[in-house]
């Protein structure tokens, strides 16, 4: 069920689905602008994992590797994993760790914090969502807690099992007991624009096509 619903999800757009969770009530559901695709073409569709960490500057360097290394071999296969660092101080995604995330099949990545080697990371067609680049490392500084357990980046709970959709216009967290009904909702929403676009192509005026299609 779960790859049914991303195949249809990664084929709408963040907006259209916002518009759906608004009116549904759910409007806390968009994360921070400040975070966006290193590569504006990227689209990220899927469920998620989350984790977090933790940063202070006297960590032993053995340590963070180790529970860096066992992030990347504990992400799951068609999942997207979304982090809160926790921090604004140094990079949580760079050249190795995409390219093993991609190799083990995880769709994309998504941190409320930095990342780095950003030319290597577009070379690698990864998906990646972050707020700012930076060249400083984990060594020694951060240490990831724990996988699968509830996070807020911005005001917005991610659990996971939840989805969500990136684009260019910013990601939208859908929690998962909504996700069925946002996406069909969803869908419906884009199947009417088509029709309305359609329509204005055609020559009908704004004014009648807003009375008829009851959107814009």
């Amino acid at each position: 069920m779960s790859i049914n619903l991303t195949e249809r999800l990664e084929k709408l757009y963040a907006s259209a689905v916002y518009d759906v969770m608004n009116g549904m009530g759910h409007s806390n559901c968009v994360l921070p602008h400040g975070i966006n695709a290193l590569d504006p073409a990227h689209r990220l569709a899927g469920q998620v994992e989350t984790m977090n960490g933790d940063y202070s500057e006297d960590k032993d360097a053995g340590e963070t590797l180790l529970a860096w290394a066992t992030v990347l071999s504990k992400a799951p296969s068609g999942k997207v994993l979304i982090c809160q660092p926790n921090t604004y101080e140094v990079a949580l995604m760079g050249e190795l760790s995409a390219e093993t995330l991609n190799y083990r099949g995880v769709r994309g990545y998504i941190v409320d914090g930095g990342c780095r080697d950003v030319p290597f990371l577009l070379k690698n067609d990864f998906p990646v969502f972050c707020r700012f680049n930076t060249p400083k490392d984990i060594c020694r500084r951060w240490v990831a807690e724990s996988m699968g357990a509830p996070i807020d980046i911005g005001g917005v709970k991610i659990c996971s099992g939840d989805y969500v959709l990136a684009d260019i216009d910013g990601v939208v967290i859908i929690p998962q007991d909504m996700a069925d009904a946002v996406v069909a909702a969803t869908e419906a929403v884009a199947s009417t624009e088509t029709a309305m676009r359609d329509a204005i192509l055609g020559g009908m005026d704004p004014v009648d096509a807003y009375r008829k299609f009851d959107t814009f």
